[in-house]
């Protein structure tokens, strides 16, 4: 794929698919903004992208922070002047039962993974609008599609990504503007370094993903028509058996999870956590005794 000069602004872009879909929007011969929290990590970021496009710009950012959004996306601008493709990676999740986490750390989650997303949708639309062209990539997860006991609260964030996500698909129809949204299983990412999972030790079981493989499927949304590319796409099969056969399909993810919640709280345990929504794809993680 060709994106030759094109502007790219990634979020979650110090580490792991945000870090990944640099490099290919890179290699590609784009111009590369990486936006995250942890600018050191970030400049690492660059140095490794730099040997493949000369133009990039690195900005700290905090996406649940609407003012270091709006300054975000104004340097941006004042830098390049236009916005091509916007990924909206940026993502955290907290590992337990509703009723063990506090509603802060519910907010938390809901703050970076859907208003972060909604953020930055807001402050680089109208810009693309206006250019009439540009796609927005919005990173989710399967478990936009099932609701996994321990990770609730995160599986909120997802579902109410792919909602706005699909609404919004429908109000830019003729506008030029278009907007894919990306829905990997578990991937393999710090993504489980919230100090919810300090006691566990994690070590991959069954299937998950690499991150450059779903960054392979982001770049490749940015240039597609459809509302949704599920990674792998075999999945697709278990969210249609889902949403066709729920009173089949819900009691079993749920009683599945639930046994795992239960496992997790023995001495020695294994506690069995799949983000990709229960397809028999999991990350089996030991509690340190």
């Amino acid at each position: 794929m060709n994106f030759n000069n094109k502007v790219i602004v990634i979020t979650g872009a110090s580490s792991g698919i945000g870090e990944e879909s640099a490099i290919r929007f890179a290699k590609n011969g784009a111009k590369i903004v990486l936006a995250a929290r942890r600018k050191e990590k970030l400049l690492h970021v660059e140095k490794k992208i730099l040997e493949f496009t000369k133009e990039t710009l690195v900005c700290q950012c905090d996406v649940s922070n609407k003012q270091q959004v709006k300054e975000m996306s104004e340097k941006v601008l004042d830098n390049f002047g236009r916005i091509d493709v916007l990924v909206n990676n940026a993502g955290f999740v907290i590992y337990g039962k509703v009723n063990e986490l506090s509603i802060e750390e519910i907010e938390s989650q809901m703050e970076t993974n859907y208003f972060g997303m909604v953020h930055c949708t807001k402050n680089f639309l109208p810009q693309m609008l206006e250019q009439k062209s540009g796609h927005i990539v919005n990173v989710a997860s399967v478990g936009a599609s099932f609701g996994v006991p321990g990770i609730a609260s995160y599986c909120a964030t997802k579902f109410a990504m792919l909602g706005f996500s699909e609404g919004l698909k429908h109000e830019l129809h003729g506008t030029g503007v278009d907007l894919t949204v990306v829905s990997p299983i578990m991937v393999r990412t710090d993504l489980f370094d919230h100090p919810s999972f300090e006691n566990f030790t994690k070590n991959a079981t069954g299937i998950s993903l690499s991150s450059e493989t779903v960054a392979k499927a982001v770049v490749k949304a940015a240039n597609s028509s459809r509302l949704e590319i599920v990674v792998p796409s075999v999945v697709r099969a278990g969210i249609w058996a889902k949403h066709t056969f729920p009173f089949l399909i819900n009691p079993i993810i749920g009683s599945a999870f639930r046994r795992q919640l239960e496992k997790r709280d023995s001495k020695k345990g294994l506690a069995t956590l799949c983000i990709g929504g229960g397809m028999g794809i999991a990350m089996c993680i030991e509690r340190d005794s």
